[in-house]
């Protein structure tokens, strides 16, 4: 074996920025799940995820929701490009998160503004 990719992975219930380190993945959506009140109320599974779904942050769900709208229902067999940012910030520390480059089923690329911190919106695109 010579791919360093296969020996990074991180055990986790959940694809991590870490998983994305060795480059950017497309996922086909297969179905979302949604429980509010909960810390990660979003998983969103798609093929080949290994049970291990995508829990999609407050800010990429609002990307999410801007592009195909709020019912999750439709989503199934749309996809999506997810990369690791490693700009962003968890506890005022440079950690790493997962974000959307890509989308299927918009007709251009939408830029929104998205928060930051607390005082603070950056733009946003997605294609």
């Amino acid at each position: 074996m010579s791919d360093m990719a296969q020996v990074i992975i991180p055990k986790s219930d959940q694809l991590n920025a870490d998983d994305l380190i060795a480059g950017p993945i497309t996922v086909k959506i297969t179905g979302v799940t949604i429980r509010a009140g909960t810390e990660q109320p979003i998983s969103i599974h798609f093929d080949g995820d290994n049970d291990k779904p995508y829990k999609a942050c407050k800010s990429m769900c609002r990307v999410m929701v801007t592009a195909w709208g709020p019912d999750s229902k439709r989503y199934a067999g749309r996809s999506m490009t997810l990369y690791r940012d490693p700009t962003v910030k968890w506890g005022g520390m440079e950690v790493g998160g997962i974000r959307i480059s890509h989308m299927s089923d918009i007709d251009s690329a939408i830029t929104m503004a998205l928060t930051v911190t607390r005082a603070n919106k950056r733009p946003f695109t997605v294609r």
